[in-house]
């Protein structure tokens, strides 16, 4: 440019304040908004939760099944191997696997135990003197206390309709267990067994929110399953003999069904349920499980139900209502 350099004209003190308030609005408008709680992210669809109930209450019945011709721990070991290497081969196929970090592995490795190995070898091993219906019936009270220490462990919080929604699923499964521990048809130690599992159900789901896995589903889910079986191990050995077992065609058949359906169907959604939702309105849906066992009990074993049975359900489907419905 030829010649002295023009100055430029002195910006107008009015001016300048638009300006400023122009870019601190494209900056606004241009960073992403955080993201939501737990709590309030946006509902599960129905057919993953209708899935999913679905699987984890037959369960029972089929376990039922399978310990009248294998030892327990010997059964879930064998499942949880299977159904390990049956996920991570998914996760290879699909192209997901990937080796996760070490902490990640150390917290799956812990869920595993929890949710594996503990929860289900308790259960199971009470299950050979207690009914599935029953089973299913005491496992289900895990909401109410995730709910009490979802508050001051992952900061969820407990409104009344929440609140209110949990003592009505609570108040529903205790009328069934007094309808059948009063009528003595159900074993003591057996129910301080499941007790522990449900204490272990409840450690577990608390801990997947509180560690956070990053690693893929069918990874992390194939994991646990593995870690639960390395934990079982060697209880099954010391405890248990093999020669016990017979290969029945009801074994292979509930195993089958087990393996894939519910440590691969049932577990998968499960997670994925339990990432998406807060751990109080997930763990709600356990609500559903003594209607649904006691049904699958009584077609599948014909355990006898009983009218206070089916009188505890009114309660339970309407607190799973109000625990788990989103506010406006």
């Amino acid at each position: 440019m030829d010649g002295p350099a023009r100055r430029m004209p002195p910006i107008p003190p009015r001016m300048r304040l638009q300006i400023y308030e122009a870019g601190s609005t494209m900056k606004a408008l241009s960073t992403p908004a955080p993201a939501l709680p737990a709590s309030d992210s946006p509902g599960i669809s129905l057919l993953p939760i209708a899935a999913f109930c679905f699987l984890w209450s037959s369960a029972f019945a089929a376990a039922k099944i399978a310990v009248r011709d294998c030892p327990p721990l010997t059964l879930l070991t064998i499942r949880f191997l299977i159904a390990g290497a049956l996920m991570l081969g998914l996760a290879a196929a699909s192209g997901r696997w990937k080796l996760p970090s070490g902490r990640d592995l150390a917290a799956l490795v812990l869920l595993g135990a929890l949710n594996n190995a503990l929860y289900l070898g308790l259960s199971w091993s009470g299950m050979t003197t207690v009914s599935s219906a029953f089973t299913a019936v005491l496992i289900s009270t895990n909401p109410l206390l995730i709910g009490v220490l979802a508050g001051p462990l992952l900061g969820e919080r407990l409104s009344w309709r929440k609140l209110l929604g949990l003592c009505l699923g609570l108040a529903g499964v205790a009328l069934v267990l007094r309808s059948r521990l009063t009528g003595m048809q159900e074993d003591l130690h057996g129910t301080l067994l499941v007790t522990g599992g449900l204490i272990a159900l409840v450690a577990g789901t608390l801990l997947y929110k509180m560690l956070k896995p990053t690693s893929g589903l069918w990874t992390s889910t194939g994991i646990q399953s593995l870690a639960g079986a390395a934990a079982l191990l060697p209880f099954a050995l010391a405890t248990e003999n093999l020669g016990d077992a017979r290969l029945t065609s009801s074994l292979i058949w509930s195993m089958a069904y087990m393996i894939v359906a519910v440590s691969m169907g049932g577990y998968y959604l499960w997670f994925m349920i339990l990432g998406r939702a807060s751990a109080t309105s997930a763990s709600a849906l356990h609500f559903l499980m003594p209607p649904l066992g006691l049904l699958f009990g009584w077609v599948v074993l014909r355990e006898p139900v009983s009218w206070l049975d089916l009188l505890g359900i009114v309660p339970i489907a309407f607190g799973i209502w109000l625990a788990t419905r989103r506010t406006a």
